[in-house]
This record gives C-alpha cells, structure tokens and sequence, in this order.
C-alpha cells in the first residue's frame, strides 16, 4: 500500500508537468539556427577596438597611393547592426567602411570625406549581399544609388562593381573590389595589431583645411581612383 504522502507527492507532480504542458506554445517557431552571415559578423565583431596593418595584394597603377605608405584598419566603432571601419591610408584619413546588418542582409558603404570632414563627390556608394555568404567571405555588389552616381560621376564602368570581405579569424582580414576590367585587393594581417591611429576625417576634420583649386582639378581627373577602395 502506498502512504498518504506518496500519492500526495505523485499527484502534485502530475498537476505540475500538466501545468508545464499547458504553458509550451504548440505555435512557436522553432529557434532560428546561426547563418553563415551571423557567424562573419560574430567574426568581425570580435575584432572591434583593434587596428591592423596591411598591404596592397592586388593592385594597379592607378592606385600608387596605397604603395610605400602605412595602411591601417581600424575597426572603431561596433553596436549590434552596424560596424565602423576606418581605413587610414599613409596621411589621408578621408575613408571609413560602414556596414549595417539587416535581418538576411549586411550592407557595405563608403564614406569619404574631405580634411573638413565635408563629403566628397563620390560618397556612401557600396552595395548590398544577395546571398548567406560564407563566414569567412561576404560580397557586395553595386546597388542602385551607387551604379546612378558612378554614372553621374563619368565612370560607368564601376557600376559593375562587386566589393568583398573576408574574416579568417586570427589570421587575415581581405577587403577587395572585382569587375570585368578591374581588380583590387587590401590584406590586414590579424595576428599583428597595431596602436590605433588617428579618428577619421568623418569623425575629427581639420577645421583649418582649405581645399586648393588646383588640387580640386586634380581630384575631378582622378576620381575614379577615389571609387576603388
């Protein structure tokens, strides 16, 4: 015979697991597993507050700029959806790569600015991922407000214009940019990091910068050096 208490015991646990049963939702999505685009930016997430160096891995002579100088990365600024980079290339301090995640997408732009931290002429182009990407490599091709700029700048050809990054977790960081008649790449090494330099231009101008016409001309011949990178 069982006691009083037992069955005592045995009912209370029934009511119990029946109260369990009654408060699980048989509606509830399921929970939504990790994706390739969640893991690249845990990856480079974890690489905020650092800076790192780099060098040109694919290049053309358009872009001498990047060649016998310091390039540094700075992943400077990161809340949940969005992560600031700014790329510091010898003493020009004008670009910052901004990307912004959506619910099944990361967006890429590039903000480029003047000494005065005012916009230059081709500024916020970049694109938007089409796919789940890998978690070591995430493509952007040229969305619309970038392809009507580049026309409205005289260079039409970078509308066809697929920028990429890749994360390898305590190895490398790549940024590049491919299209049928152009190719460009950047690789930080993460296993060196280096002091963090300077705030950008977007974030710290030089209130004291007056741009030179002749340097004005300049940059109206070259821009389409300016869109590369």
């Amino acid at each position: 015979m069982y006691s009083m208490k037992h069955v005592l015991r045995v009912s209370l646990l029934a009511v119990a697991a029946l109260a369990l049963m009654a408060c699980e939702d048989p509606d509830a999505p399921e929970p939504e597993e990790a994706t390739a685009q969640d893991a690249w930016w845990e990856n480079l997430q974890a690489l905020c507050g650092n800076a790192y160096p780099g060098e040109l891995t694919k290049y053309e002579e358009e872009d001498d700029e990047w060649l016998d100088v310091d390039v540094i990365m700075h992943v400077r600024e990161c809340t949940p959806t969005e992560i600031r980079i700014p790329l510091h290339v010898g003493d020009n301090h004008s670009r910052t790569w901004v990307l912004t995640r959506g619910e099944d997408s990361i967006e890429l732009k590039h903000d480029h600015r003047y000494p005065d931290g005012s916009e230059e002429a081709l500024h916020w182009y970049g694109g938007t991922t089409e796919d789940d990407g890998t978690a070591n490599r995430q493509e952007f091709p040229a969305g619309d407000f970038s392809k009507n700029l580049f026309e409205e700048q005289g260079i039409p050809d970078s509308a066809e214009n697929t920028w990429y990054m890749e994360v390898h977790p305590g190895e490398k960081f790549v940024y590049g940019l491919v299209r049928f008649n152009r190719e460009f790449e950047a690789e930080f090494d993460l296993t060196d990091p280096v002091e963090p330099p300077r705030a950008p231009w977007a974030v710290e101008p030089d209130e004291d910068w007056e741009p030179d016409e002749d340097e004005d001309d300049e940059d109206d011949n070259d821009e389409d050096n300016d869109e590369d990178s």
